[in-house]
């Protein structure tokens, strides 16, 4: 089992420190999925240290840059990441998980059964079919990393989220860059670099408040 004073050293580049609760969580969380992967591929061929710098300290950082309070939606979570994995750091938020695969869901059903999280909902969907069916906008975010199709993916997170709400992606510096050229719903930021890495951000964008709420995009 990894030790917690080397979990501290491979998130300190991240800006996170975590107590001993958060710790735990995050140690329960990181075998549970090295031992699943080995059966059904959850995030490829890592060791300890990538799992805890690529996809933890990855998806965390993001609560450094935002006050993530409220309703997330996390769309195409696959092992949890960003969306189950903030959970560690921001126990308060509900977070809605969409999965079409169904041994990936029920990773994430173990997982926060694991982690011992609450307010967490794990569903069957794909974005298209949620937003659409989705009565009103009610999140306040929503995350997506190293999901494709992520123009029509943009325009049906705009269908979710509350007026002001904030998309959060992970992205590649030049997908970045054709994001923030297209014309759309949200007022983006400047992007984050991660920790790390050289050409991969953070990209976060904000729904205008004034626009009349859009329709589902496919």
């Amino acid at each position: 089992m990894i030790q917690p004073s080397r979990i501290a050293e491979l998130l300190e580049p991240f800006g996170l420190s975590l107590n001993s609760e958060q710790t735990g969580r995050l140690t329960a969380y990181l075998e549970l999925l090295l031992k699943w992967n080995s059966k059904i591929n959850l995030i490829g061929k890592a060791s300890d240290k990538e799992c805890i710098t690529r996809h933890f300290g990855e998806s965390l950082f993001v609560a450094r840059c935002l006050n993530l309070e409220g309703r997330l939606l996390d769309i195409g979570s696959g092992a949890g990441f960003p969306g189950l994995a903030l959970k560690i750091v921001c126990p308060d938020l509900d977070v809605t998980l969409l999965e079409p695969v169904a041994r990936k869901r029920a990773f994430l059903k173990e997982a926060t059964r694991v982690c011992q999280f609450d307010r967490i909902s794990v569903l069957a969907s794909r974005l298209e079919g949620f937003a659409s069916d989705l009565p009103h906008p009610g999140f306040d975010f929503t995350t997506s990393r190293a999901v494709g199709g992520i123009e029509s993916l943009i325009e049906n997170a705009a269908t979710c989220l509350k007026p002001g709400g904030r998309v959060c992606l992970w992205l590649g510096h030049a997908d970045t860059a054709h994001i923030i050229g297209l014309k759309s719903r949200f007022k983006w930021d400047k992007p984050r670099l991660i920790p790390l890495s050289l050409r991969r951000e953070i990209l976060v964008g904000e729904l205008d408040a004034h626009e009349p709420h859009p329709q589902c995009f496919t």
